[in-house]
């Protein structure tokens, strides 16, 4: 018997289906994941075996293989240690999986068989209900997927009351959205004494989303002005707010299930690498201007940036998005900002 399960992987801002396929079979004790695991998902094996312990089971003596596929896409992140373990569960009879058949599956395990928080929940809910599917995540994450809409969100603190709610013997409740973060202005225009020229500008350049550049002494308050520039910007629209949080939520900075209301001001050091402003790594990840999308980029002292970080955002301004390719993975991230830099 094959247990299936669903789940999703991340590409950018983007949730891809899953299917997580567990087979038990005769032979030599041994617990397989196959389907292009990264590091992190190939140790679910201790983890998924730990948790099912914790919970006062054992593994079969047998081979335990699970199949991850399409087996030809990356899967990374530590989000796939609980639907393995329900499709084990599954195998083993402990759970009907065609139960689980109705819902998308994400979160991570612990070794005492609790569900820990893992990015990129909201993409999944939003994902689950394109596809007329619930979704299974970790209880702290519950309000963060209950905005997706009229999907259906178990929030699971723990194995072990997950599989109570399937039996019936303890039913677990439907999650609130989390609160709407309220705009929080850290710098007022205000402020700044003087410099009605550079207020003018600093005023142009918001109302016609164009990059503005500030040169002066030390001193003048062009710092002060770069950071006052979300405050007078208009408040995120509904749709732009679920944007930003799409953002948010698969660089994993998005906390309490809170909706993001506030424009984005990032401010990255003079000393960021390429990788850390415009995206990428070994596990992709959205940079600082993806992370400024739909609000304010601020490069202080642009001078002392690198020439090669400097002119890889010339894409993602001209584009308004971020292309990164590697040889297992092609994402793409939006990056509509305005830019305010800084020269003394």
């Amino acid at each position: 018997m094959v247990a299936i399960v669903s789940t999703v992987a991340y590409l950018g801002i983007d949730a891809r289906g899953v299917e997580v396929q567990c087979q038990i079979t005769p032979g030599m004790p041994r617990f397989v994941v196959v389907g292009l695991p990264d590091k992190a998902v190939g140790e679910s094996r201790e983890r998924v075996r730990a948790a099912i312990a914790a919970i006062g089971l054992s593994l079969p003596p047998k081979v335990i293989t699970v199949n991850l596929s399409p087996a030809d896409l990356p899967k990374e992140g530590s989000h796939y240690d609980l639907p393995i373990a329900l499709a084990l569960l599954g195998a083993m009879g402990v759970i009907d999986a065609e139960t689980l058949a109705g819902y998308m599956i994400v979160g991570e395990l612990g070794l005492d068989g609790r569900v820990a928080a893992s990015p990129g929940v909201l993409l999944a809910a939003i994902h689950a209900g394109s596809v007329e599917r619930g979704l299974i995540c970790p209880a702290a994450q519950g309000p963060e997927a209950a905005w997706a809409g009229s999907v259906e969100v178990l929030g699971a603190p723990d194995l072990l009351s997950l599989l109570a709610h399937f039996k019936g013997q303890a039913i677990l409740s439907p999650p609130v959205p989390g609160e709407v973060e309220a705009p929080v202005r850290a710098a007022d225009l205000a402020q700044v004494k003087g410099q009605e020229t550079a207020k003018r500008a600093l005023e142009i350049a918001a109302a016609g989303a164009h990059n503005l550049l500030f040169s002066g002494p030390p001193g003048s308050g062009k710092s002060l002005m770069a950071a006052c520039m979300p405050g007078i910007l208009p408040e995120l629209t509904p749709a732009e707010a679920l944007e930003v949080s799409m953002i948010a939520s698969v660089a994993g900075s998005l906390e309490g299930g809170r909706l993001v209301r506030a424009r984005p001001f990032r401010a990255p050091h003079h000393s960021a690498s390429m990788p850390a402003l415009v995206g990428g790594g070994l596990r992709v990840r959205p940079g600082e201007v993806s992370l400024a999308h739909l609000g304010v980029l601020f490069l202080d002292e642009l001078p002392e940036f690198q020439r090669g970080v400097l002119d890889s955002l010339r894409q993602p301004l001209e584009t308004g998005e971020v292309s990164v390719a590697r040889a297992n993975a092609h994402v793409t991230f939006p990056a509509r900002v305005n830019a305010a830099m800084h020269v003394d």
